[in-house]
């Protein structure tokens, strides 16, 4: 969920400096925790029925019951929270510091640890699902896969929510203008999220779309935006232009100019499950 802009600030945003891609990659996926809270409090969360549908086959294999489900790059724990909220245990595992600690002040009922894709701090075979919410773009899939297939359960899920902005409803089409083409207004690609890549641990990913909706007003909407990676790792004054052009287009338009209005989402999932051993 990453914002673009155009104008002066298009070249700090749209792509890192030739020859540095690998410090810019790092650079953003370490950029969440300066505002940890501001990102708990406007990134939307997931629907419930998108959560369900991703835990859908190990439940049935399970015959019902709490599930252990590992939220995987848990950020403050938006996922988190609707994992607890179905009745399962949940183990949210989170790189950065400051979105771990606001993940364990506000979600006690979690167990939260240190660790990444990469490196999951977990037993072979202790969970019955991995869930992955707007954050597989930052795996390195050829070391994660193998971790997430060691810790997952034979018949075991794996599963991805990235929500995406419905632009079918046209001021979001609008506020995807001021953006470079190749992405929308908060940076969700236009085509789908990063697949799971094929790996023989795991059966063929399939998907599902789900319709979310987030109430917002323009300051909040244009706070929410304030809180993704290309503006947080542009220079201060062009990170506050873009902010200040966002909500200018917002104030501009009948639809979102004063009060609350609703944010339409579309929730995608894909879903894999572990090969028996």
């Amino acid at each position: 969920m990453e914002i673009m802009t155009n104008g002066n600030d298009e070249g700090a945003a749209a792509g890192p400096p030739a020859g540095d891609v690998a410090e810019w990659v790092a650079r953003r996926a370490s950029s969440f925790g300066a505002v940890a809270a501001e990102y708990d409090e406007h990134r939307p969360g997931y629907p419930s029925e998108a959560v369900a549908w991703a835990l859908a086959p190990v439940l049935a294999r399970r015959g019902g019951g709490p599930l252990d489900v590992l939220d995987l790059a848990a950020g403050t724990g938006k996922l988190t929270r609707e994992a607890l909220a179905l009745g399962h245990r949940v183990t949210a595992v989170e790189p950065d510091a400051e979105m771990l600690g606001t993940l364990r002040e506000r979600l006690p009922g979690a167990t939260a640890l240190p660790g990444a894709a990469e490196r999951i701090p977990l037993a072979d075979a202790s969970v019955d699902a991995v869930v992955v919410g707007q954050a597989i773009h930052w795996f390195d899939q050829e070391r994660a896969l193998p971790e997430i297939a060691r810790v997952l359960r034979p018949g075991g899920v794996l599963a991805t929510l990235s929500n995406a902005d419905d632009d079918r409803v046209g001021w979001i089409a609008g506020l995807g203008e001021i953006s470079p083409s190749q992405v929308s207004f908060l940076g969700w690609e236009k085509k789908p999220q990063r697949a799971i890549e094929p790996h023989p641990a795991f059966s063929a990913a399939v998907g599902a779309d789900f319709p979310h909706v987030m109430v917002r007003t323009a300051e909040t909407l244009a706070a929410t935006a304030a809180t993704h990676s290309h503006l947080l790792v542009m220079e201060p004054g062009q990170r506050q232009a873009a902010v200040a052009r966002i909500l200018a287009y917002l104030r501009s338009r009948p639809e979102t100019a004063s009060g609350e209005f609703e944010l339409h989402l579309v929730t995608r999932v894909q879903r894999c499950e572990r090969a028996a051993v």
